[in-house]
């Protein structure tokens, strides 16, 4: 597993964190839920792909 995976997904919950705080505070709610909901997405994007390149590796390991 790559540690840049990790960094990646850590990177986007700080900024989103951050991002939250910012607009709850100025009573933005609504675009505080979207900004977690699109971030959400992201990383199941990055987590996705993973998978995908995992199950190819096995695929080509086994010969299927």
């Amino acid at each position: 597993m790559d540690v840049e995976l990790i960094f990646k997904v850590a990177a986007v919950g700080i900024l989103v964190a951050v991002l939250n705080i910012l607009l709850q505070r100025s009573g933005r709610d609504e675009q505080a839920l979207m900004t977690s909901i699109a971030a959400l997405v992201v990383v199941l994007m990055l987590v996705v792909q993973k998978i995908s390149e995992l199950f190819e590796l096995i695929k080509d390991l086994f010969h299927l």
